[in-house]
């Protein structure tokens, strides 16, 4: 198993290094948001380790690119001195799986690692009614029909539905798919809604994706 563990702290880094080394693990280090973005750029990890509070670039928005361009199939543990419940549901909504707060017990680490990876075994593919969209292969079906999705399409799909039955924003959409580069005053967002409901509902008698007006959209079964 290999892990990349992302944490600007030199002596924290190699004391959660060494401890995962003795339990077998695999892991590669990175001091700050650029290096951690140039390595998940070109490397595969089961698990990454990611402290919210980075230099260059912070750990949230590492987090929005790295869901952005690898999808939502590597489970991420975010670590975090910040304990409100504001800084704990912005690194939820932004793609993490878990969090863990500092200073922490080790073996709680090791606890939550585990679980992590016995849910990425389980959790390949996101489900709702009849939609399924595979996150090893990057690809949907509805139904029996496969549909064709740029990335984007697929960012903003995925987003959609690891948020069934909720109310997301135009604005949480749009920094979860385009992070900096998203810009509130165009309406990018409804463009690729738009795409979505051509390809993923039309055709079909119940439709997925909702509009709530004045509040955003949501994905689920009429």
């Amino acid at each position: 198993m290999r892990i990349l563990l992302v944490e600007d702290e030199r002596k924290l880094s190699r004391i959660i290094k060494q401890g995962l080394e003795e339990e077998g693990y695999g892991v590669e280090e990175a001091s700050d948001g650029e290096e951690a973005l140039f390595l998940l750029k070109d490397r595969t990890y089961d698990l990454v380790i990611l402290d919210l509070m980075l230099p260059k670039v912070d750990g949230l928005e590492v987090l929005r690119e790295f869901r952005r361009e690898k999808g939502g199939s590597t489970p991420v543990l975010i670590l975090t001195a910040r304990d409100t419940v504001e800084d704990v549901v912005r690194g939820l909504d932004a793609g993490a799986d878990d969090y863990l707060t500092k200073p922490f017990a080790f073996e709680e680490l090791l606890a939550r690692i585990r679980a992590l990876l016995r849910r990425r075994k389980e959790e390949l593919e996101l489900r709702v009614e009849d939609l399924v969209l595979d996150l090893r292969t990057r690809k949907a079906w509805r139904g029996k029909k496969e549909v064709e999705l740029t990335a984007k399409e697929f960012a903003v799909l995925e987003y959609l539905m690891r948020r069934s039955g909720e109310i997301v924003t135009r604005e949480e959409i749009g920094s979860y798919v385009w992070g900096r580069d998203y810009d509130p005053s165009t309406n990018i967002v409804d463009v690729y809604i738009n795409h979505l409901r051509k390809k993923i509902d039309q055709g079909f008698p119940r439709k997925l994706i909702h509009t709530i007006r004045g509040m955003g959209y949501s994905l689920r079964p009429s």
